[in-house]
């Protein structure tokens, strides 16, 4: 490339060459400074006639705060624009090191639609609380308040995972505050024994076996979506009757019983040539079961807002605990459940079972006092005092 021809203005150090505007096609001055540091001459970009609103004589003014070292260079502030972390190279570094994570698809939809727009060009460190406001008003006039607790979660994992990693400080806390909405998002879903019938019919006339098998597991053992795709056969143990749970939500790898029933229905279960006891495609682990799972739904005629698998699970634990024969410790954790808190959401099942039973006993002593007379009750009650 030819050398391009440079032209002098009247201010010292500072000429221009012309160039092309990228935006208009028209020819327009890209000015130029030399000053020397250490010894050394430096030529330096000052900026574009029209694109950066250049002049010589703000050419001239950058020249002069280079000489006085109050202004960084071109190249320097460069580094340290690459070098700031800010929130989108931050998620960049946080997608890289946890492409196993649970959750990562929705996350990148989360970020792009919510976050990468309004603070991605930012640091933590430049984030104000207001900035946190805008985002949750925003999401809450077109999305529901699960949504934005989603998407705010998401950046303070992000801000965090920075801070874990030394790549930001701390944020001021006086100057940024992450508040999530407030979501009252408890759902217990159940079934009657009549819709559990219908249920159980449609999923034994559904084609697609794989999927029939697995809905029926996630009733028999209250098994996640998540741990039924990732689950493999050598994580069933069919000797010592017990299932490994890898992974489970929120928690360690570990083991919940494998009952009669589902003992049953996976040695009955076909092995395809996969590790995987429900493969996808290739092989692979499974990511969806959409399709077959609302055919089933459509057939069985649920209420559109039950989940078919995450539904089940909630079936197997309501059963168990309005048996009244389970306690909330082992209910716990046959579901795997990391607190106890979460498990609390079925204590009014079995509350309603130990009083159903309480009015059974007063049912036979009212019996008791009716056929042999209220003596009989008083001499067993004052019997028990010896």
């Amino acid at each position: 490339m030819p050398k391009q021809e440079r032209f002098k203005t009247s201010y010292p150090g500072v000429y221009y060459i012309e160039g092309i505007h990228p935006a208009t096609g028209k020819t327009e001055r890209i000015y130029y400074i030399m000053y020397r540091r250490g010894g050394k001459l430096i030529e330096e970009k000052a900026g574009r006639q029209r694109q950066d609103d250049m002049t010589p004589a703000k050419a001239a003014k950058k020249r002069a705060l280079r000489i006085d070292g109050d202004e960084a260079s071109n190249k320097k502030r460069r580094i340290e624009k690459e070098g700031r972390w800010t929130i989108d190279r931050l998620w960049k570094e946080y997608r890289e090191q946890n492409k196993a994570l649970k959750g990562l698809i929705p996350d990148k939809s989360r970020y792009k639609c919510h976050l990468e727009t309004a603070v991605g060009k930012k640091a933590p460190e430049e984030l104000v609380t207001l900035d946190i406001d805008r985002i949750r008003l925003n999401l809450l006039k077109k999305k529901s308040p699960q949504t934005a607790k989603l998407v705010l979660a998401l950046l303070k994992r992000i801000i965090n995972f920075g801070v874990k990693k030394g790549f930001c400080p701390v944020p001021d806390p006086s100057r940024l505050h992450i508040e999530l909405p407030r979501v009252d998002n408890v759902r217990t879903e159940d079934l009657d024994a009549e819709q559990l019938k219908v249920l159980l019919k449609a999923i034994d006339q559904d084609t697609n076996r794989q999927v029939a098998t697995m809905m029926k597991l996630a009733l028999f053992t209250g098994m996640r979506r998540g741990e039924l795709f990732r689950l493999k056969w050598n994580h069933i143990n069919f000797k010592r009757k017990f299932i490994l749970i890898k992974n489970p939500k929120g928690g360690k790898s570990q083991s919940i019983p494998l009952n009669e029933a589902a003992k049953a229905l996976l040695e009955g279960h076909e092995r395809l040539e996969s590790p995987y006891v429900f493969p996808g495609k290739g092989g692979e682990q499974r990511t969806d079961v959409r399709g077959p799972i609302n055919r089933i739904k459509k057939r069985a005629k649920l209420p559109s807002s039950f989940r078919p698998l995450h539904g089940l699970r909630h079936v197997y634990a309501s059963m168990l605990a309005s048996s009244g024969k389970v306690d909330m410790y082992t209910l716990q954790k046959l579901l795997t459940h990391k607190s106890p808190q979460m498990t609390q959401r079925y204590a009014h099942l079995r509350d309603e079972a130990l009083q159903k039973a309480s009015e059974v006993a007063e049912g036979m002593f009212k019996e008791l006092s009716g056929s042999k007379g209220d003596n009989v009750v008083q001499l067993n009650v004052e019997g028990t005092h010896d």
